[in-house]
Order: C-alpha cells, then structure tokens, then sequence
C-alpha cells in the first residue's frame, strides 16, 4: 500500500505494534502459561490466575435413568428444564423454560432473586433429589459445590445475593414451598463445558478433560490431580477435580501499544489482559483502534480518515463480516464511505488481529492439556469441548487455531479429540448434579 510516494510497510506496520502472530513464541507462552498455573495453584491470589478449585471430579461415570433439574443463570437469560441420561447412555433434555436472568428488569431483594430462581424448577421438584447449577458470574465454590457470589457483573440488579451462597439460596426458597432435601451443585460456565464433553468422551476413551470458552469472553477448566493443589493441603491428595482458570486473566505477555490503549480506556482496565486480545467483545475495538491509528498514517482514503475518525464503535461481527465478503451485514463497512483498497487494507488488518487470537488460543488450549498430564496414548485423546460464538463463527478462527494445536502438541506426542456439546452448560450443570458426592 502506498503512502505518499513510498510503499508502506504494512506488515512491519503491524509488527511495531506487536499484532502479528509470529512475533509471539508459543512455546514460551505456553511455559508461562504453565508457570502462572502452578502459581495460582500453590497461593490463593499469587500470580495473574486464579485457578479455582470446582470440588467437582471428571472420574465417575455418568449415571443412568436418574432425572436432575438444571439451572442455567447467565447474563441474558435464565434457562432450566429436566435432563436425564437413558439407559443407551443419550440425554434428554425436557420441559425446557427460558427467561429473561433475574434482575435485568429492575432491582431485586435476596428473598425476590431466590423466589425466581425456585419459580423456574418448582414444576420439575417431584421425583427429584438433585439440581445442576450453572452460574455465569464471579463466584467461589465451596467444598459443598455451592457458590458464594462475590459481585455481579452484566448489570444485574440484586445487590443483597453479593456474598451469598447461591446454592443454599435456592434451597432455602424450595424448602419454604416444601420442597425440602435436594442437593445442588453450583459451577461456571467453562467447568460445566468440560463436564458437558464427558459423554462422548466416556465414548472414545478419554484420559482427560478441558473446556474451552472463546465467545464474548474467554476462559478455560481442565482436570488436575488435587496433590498438586497446594493452596487446599486438607484435600484427598489421590483424588482429582475440575479447575476454573480464569485464563483471561492471563498476563504474562507483551502487548503492543493499541493493545495498553484499549485496556486503558476500558471499563476494567489492568484485568483480564488476555481475553482484551483474543475476545469477542474486544476484537472489533481493537481493529477500531489500529484504523484510527492508520489514519496518522495516510492509510486511509479522505473520506474513508473522515469516516473512521468519527467511529465510536466496531462490532467484531462487522468486520469479520467484511472479511468473510458473504453478503453479510458490515455496518457503515460497505458503504461509499470507503473505497475498495480500504476495505482491502481493513481485511488485512483484522486477519493479522485474528491470526493472533488464534495463536493464543491454542496456546491457552494447549497449556491445560500439558498441565493435565494426560494425552499421552492416541487412543486415549484428551477430549477438548470447545464452546462460544467467536470460535466458530469468526472466519478462519477454528481452522487456524487446530493447525497451531497440531503444531503445538504433536511434537510433544499429545494427543487431543476436539469436540463441541449444544447446550453445554446445560449438560455439564447435569453431570455435575449426577455425580456430586
């Protein structure tokens, strides 16, 4: 691409501002990575990851023909229904519910919150003794496998549940209504995603397990032996469980200037410095700000500059729309405000920004499959349940990050099964409620 009279170095552009992937060893990251791990495992709060304990095992068989509610709390919507793993080994999923998450349409008392969340599976109690929980949320989980809220986040209007177990919440509501003696397992939704991949991978013989999820945010869970968990020493030291890593909070990588600048201006800055860079929500920003950027540098046609410099948001949806050229809807991307060549340019700019999400993803994906210490035996893969919108549907992300997973773990005689669940915090939240205790 031209600037002025000169050709401008587009891709050494990029790589001044540390977007381009082959400035990043995965090797090394995935060591760092591994290092945080162990970091957040020792000391409760030391290093950029938090490695939470789940007190849920991936070892157990799933059991048959027992039926358990499921409740599936996220920022849109609260979800439940009836789930049951037949004779055959299959899941039924029934009397599915869905409605707007609890406190999204204005504030709610404690006593409110957990009255809805006993309105959604009140109908299913009869011939029940057990409830899966899935809780999108920042929340500690005891050893009880409930789940003490430590503050809302997606603008939910329940101040009171902070500090509450959300669990015993919802227990106490049931009991009040005579539903009393059931058991509930509260988990996250990455947790549950690997659980969700149990059933097939009982299937193929899995050693392991890790869930994987790149949508909106990030995040990632994998099973570690509990002798390893030196932050709890009163655990059974032969026994295993489910770690949340709250990998997007990974640190330890250089990030380039744009990055720091979006992360500055952000409503969370300084946290979760990974998922500013591989995320769904951040990917569109990020492309924003290397345009804006541009624009310093004569990149841009006039009124193309005009355009962009006026922008106050890109959604990633938009500009990978652009990308993939399908007829998808871009936005303000295929008008007459931009010429073809900055279209061209906004194409190449945004796949050297998914190229290093995709980079980093396996690098993520690959650190909890080493750190497992399973994978060794091709016929015993470890089963890696990948779920989110922004794995799949980002053009090219899917295909980019299995050919880094191969590059990855191949040379080190690692073997992965890579699978996707529907409704995969729905399944896991089950398994969870069927093989807790």
């Amino acid at each position: 691409m031209g600037c002025g009279t000169v050709e401008f170095d587009v891709k050494g552009w990029l790589r001044s501002l540390r977007v381009e992937a082959d400035l990043y060893s995965a090797d090394e990251l995935i060591d760092a990575f591994i290092a945080e791990m162990e970091c957040g495992l020792a000391e409760q709060g030391a290093g950029s990851l938090a490695m939470i304990p789940s007190y849920v095992g991936a070892k157990h068989g799933i059991p048959r023909g027992r039926p358990v509610a499921v409740i599936d709390a996220g920022g849109t919507n609260l979800r439940s229904c009836l789930a049951l793993f037949d004779a055959a080994g299959s899941l039924e999923l029934s009397h599915f519910t869905k409605q707007p998450m609890l406190g999204t349409r204005g504030e709610l008392s404690a006593a409110a919150f957990f009255s809805g969340l006993a309105d959604s599976i009140e109908s299913l109690m009869a011939g029940v003794d057990a409830i899966g929980f899935c809780f999108s949320f920042p929340a500690v989980i005891t050893p009880a496998c409930d789940g003490r809220l430590l503050h809302w986040t997606k603008e939910i209007e329940a101040p009171e549940v902070e500090g509450q177990c959300v669990g015993a919440g919802l227990l106490q509501a049931l009991a009040e209504r005579g539903h009393d003696g059931k058991q509930v397992a509260v988990l996250n939704d990455t947790a549950a995603a690997l659980l969700a991949g149990k059933a097939q991978g009982e299937a193929f013989g899995a050693s392991s397990y890790v869930g994987f999820i790149l949508g909106t945010g990030t995040n990632s869970a994998y099973v570690e032996q509990n002798r390893n968990i030196g932050k709890l020493p009163e655990l059974e030291a032969s026994g295993s469980q489910v770690i949340n890593v709250e990998s997007g909070a990974f640190s330890r990588f250089e990030r380039g200037a744009l990055d720091l600048k979006l992360d500055r201006e952000c409503a969370n800055p300084g946290t979760y410095s990974f998922e500013k860079i591989i995320s769904g929500v951040y990917m569109g920003p990020l492309a924003l700000e290397l345009y804006k950027a541009a624009c310093g540098e004569g990149l841009f046609s006039e009124r193309g500059t005009a355009t962009i410099m006026q922008m106050e948001n890109l959604t990633t949806i938009h500009i990978d729309n652009l990308r993939a050229n399908d007829g998808r809807d871009t936005g303000l991307l295929e008008t007459d405000a931009f010429t073809d060549a900055d279209r061209d340019f906004m194409r190449t700019v945004f796949t050297a920004v998914v190229n290093r999400a995709a980079l980093l993803t396996a690098v993520n994906i690959s650190a909890a499959v080493i750190k497992s210490g399973a994978g060794q035996d091709a016929a015993a893969p470890v089963c890696v349940n990948i779920d989110g919108s922004t794995y799949y549907k980002t053009t090219g992300m899917a295909q980019t990050v299995q050919t880094h997973l191969a590059q990855i773990l191949e040379p080190r005689g690692l073997h992965i099964r890579c699978i996707h669940v529907a409704d995969a915090p729905i399944v896991g939240a089950a398994i969870a409620a069927l093989t807790m205790g």
